[in-house]
């Protein structure tokens, strides 16, 4: 199972950074919102490997059988070498690669409010937005958030896997 969780847990992190420095390269004259698309896509392609770790621990190391919670079980562990393995990498965007990204989004953001509230209501969401400016501009902030966004479709996909791969052994 070790093997299973690491090996896959490598595809799926080795596919999650490919597929967002691509997105970052190619995507950089994009719309935030396509940008973001291509984000949330990269990382639902790079986490079905979920579903063949569980399905090749399955059918090549347990005999053609594996338990709902066995298979929930690898596949979390697969989602979480591959989040710790993209909030390092956001890490290393938003630090080095990018270091104006936070203040890019942010004046994005801003405008866009401004384009689509009214001025009371892009008063009071632009004063809770600089409430939060400082915590989101926190390197740990930005790895954390991106390191719960793949676990948590980590998560759903596992249980989907798990759901649709558990196989009782024949009495």
């Amino acid at each position: 199972m070790k093997n299973t969780i690491i090996r896959y847990g490598i595809y799926s992190a080795i596919t999650i950074c490919l597929l967002a420095l691509a997105g970052w390269y190619l995507g950089k004259n994009l719309d935030y919102s396509i940008q973001e698309i291509i984000g949330y896509t990269s990382m639902v392609v790079s986490l079905l490997f979920i579903f063949f770790g569980i399905k090749h621990f399955r059918d090549t190391e347990n005999n053609g059988v594996v338990s709902f919670g066995k298979a929930l079980l690898i596949g979390v562990l697969i989602s979480l070498i591959a989040a710790l393995a993209f909030g390092i990498l956001d890490v290393i965007y938003i630090k080095y690669i990018n270091p104006d990204f936070v203040t890019e989004y942010y004046s994005h953001y801003v405008e866009e409010m401004r384009n689509s509230l009214s001025e009371a209501e892009f008063k009071i969401e632009f004063e809770k937005l600089e409430a939060q400016k400082e915590l989101f501009s926190n390197t740990f902030m930005n790895f954390f958030l991106m390191f719960a966004t793949v676990l948590i479709i980590g998560f759903i996909i596992s249980l989907i896997s798990a759901l649709v791969l558990q196989r009782k052994p024949i009495a």
